[in-house]
């Protein structure tokens, strides 16, 4: 059973085609034209075993917002498409991940009600050419196309260039953990028999 999906979104502000393997060897082929969120991307394929691809021609003229939320849609909805009617995952997934002084706490429920909370606060307005308030952005965006709950939580962290990085590396952990197969689980994991 293949688990992948492949979504093309074009609008006034964003082309972007975008393809996803859960079950893959963590290979990415990222090209947003924005250097740092490739390297999150990289990361998050990389840390989740995801095959990814991500091509996207963006109005990076104006900023750089537009891109990264668009992006958050689609990965959200390849998410939502690639995991299907949810039959023997694990569903629930969190993950602890250390990076030098940050500490980020990542947990998701692939529950079909989408419900998204960070608690990270960033000291400087960008990275790169990434602008830190896209964080928050970025994954309100996955989790409302993938119809999961998420949450981010800095534990400890003061470099920002860490505290997002292992905020992409502990979410890509968690939702390795939430689409895995768990042979003990028959159906959907849960009382209501539906997901």
């Amino acid at each position: 059973m293949s688990r992948s999906a492949s979504i093309e979104r074009n609008t006034s502000e964003t082309k972007i085609k975008l393809s996803i393997d859960l079950d893959g060897n963590g290979n990415g082929n990222i090209h947003t034209g924005i250097g740092f969120f490739d390297h999150m991307l990289n990361a998050f394929a990389r840390h989740g075993f995801f095959d990814l691809d991500v091509e996207v021609e963006g109005d990076l003229y104006v900023d750089c917002h537009h891109t990264i939320e668009d992006v958050g849609i689609v990965l959200g909805e390849a998410i939502k498409q690639a995991v299907g009617d949810k039959k023997g995952i694990k569903r629930y997934g969190s993950f602890m991940l250390p990076m030098d002084e940050t500490l980020m706490l990542c947990a998701i429920d692939l529950s079909g009600r989408p419900y998204f909370v960070m608690d990270c606060d960033f000291t400087v307005d960008r990275v790169g050419e990434f602008d830190t308030e896209m964080v928050r952005e970025f994954f309100y965006a996955v989790s409302y196309g993938s119809m999961m709950n998420l949450h981010l939580k800095k534990l400890h962290g003061e470099n920002n260039h860490h505290m997002i990085e292992a905020a992409f590396k502990a979410f890509a952990k968690a939702l390795d953990e939430a689409t895995s197969m768990d042979p003990r689980i028959t159906d959907v994991l849960s009382t209501k028999g539906a997901l």
